[in-house]
C-alpha cells in the first residue's frame, strides 16, 4: 500500500479558501480542489474528510482570520474614528479579492445552518466592535452625539460588505473610496 503523500495543511486550505473564494462552493469541483491544493483525492478526504468538511473548515479558518484583521485595525487607531476609517480604507485599497464570508452568505443566505451560525457569529462579533467604537468615538467627540450607536454598526458592517462585493464586481479604487467617505459622513 502506497503512503499517502506529506503536505502542508495550512497551505492547502488557504488554496482551498482561494478557489471557494473565487468560484463558491457549488462552482468549485472536487477536481478543482486537488488542483489547487496540489492533492491527491485520498489526501483530500483523509485530511479534511469530504469537500463539505473541507467548505466548512475553509469558511471557519477565513471568517477567524477576517474577524482578527478587522478587529486589530479597529483596536491598532489612535482614535475610535480613526479605527473605522482605516478599517473602510483598508478594503479600498487593497486588491480586490473575494471575501469567502460574503461570498458564502450570497450563495447560501441562510438556506445551510452551519454557514448560518458561522455568518452569524462574525457578523454579531465585528458589529459589536465596531458599536463600541461608535460609542467610544461619541464619547470622545468624533461623531455626531445623535447617532445611535447600534445602528451605525449595522450600517457600517453592511457598508463593509457593500464594499467588498463592489471590488469584485470590478468597481474602480476611487469609487470604493466614495462609499467610505459617505459612510463616514453618516457619522457627523
Amino acid at each position: 500500500m502506497a503512503r499517502p503523500r506529506e503536505f502542508d495543511r495550512d497551505e492547502a486550505l488557504a488554496q482551498a479558501i482561494e478557489a471557494f473564494s473565487e468560484r463558491g462552493y457549488a462552482g468549485t469541483s472536487t477536481e478543482d480542489l486537488l488542483k489547487a491544493m496540489n492533492l491527491s483525492r485520498q489526501s483530500l478526504y483523509n485530511a479534511f474528510g469530504d469537500k463539505r468538511g473541507l467548505y466548512l473548515e475553509a469558511l471557519r479558518a477565513y471568517v477567524a482570520d477576517s474577524v482578527s484583521e478587522h478587529l486589530q485595525i479597529l483596536n491598532r487607531a489612535t482614535s475610535a474614528r480613526k479605527g473605522i476609517e482605516q478599517m473602510l480604507s483598508e478594503f479600498v485599497v487593497r486588491p480586490a479579492r473575494t471575501c469567502l464570508g460574503t461570498q458564502a452568505i450570497c450563495e447560501f443566505g441562510r438556506s445551510d445552518p452551519d454557514i448560518t451560525t458561522l455568518s452569524e457569529t462574525a457578523a454579531h462579533t465585528l458589529r459589536a466592535a465596531l458599536e463600541r467604537c461608535v460609542a467610544q468615538a461619541k464619547a470622545d467627540g468624533e461623531v455626531s452625539q445623535d447617532i445611535d450607536a447600534r445602528a451605525a454598526a449595522h450600517f457600517l458592517g453592511a457598508t463593509l460588505s457593500g464594499i467588498k462585493i463592489a471590488a469584485r464586481a470590478g468597481a474602480p479604487k476611487d469609487v470604493l473610496r466614495d462609499i467610505a467617505v459617505m459612510a463616514l459622513r453618516s457619522l457627523d
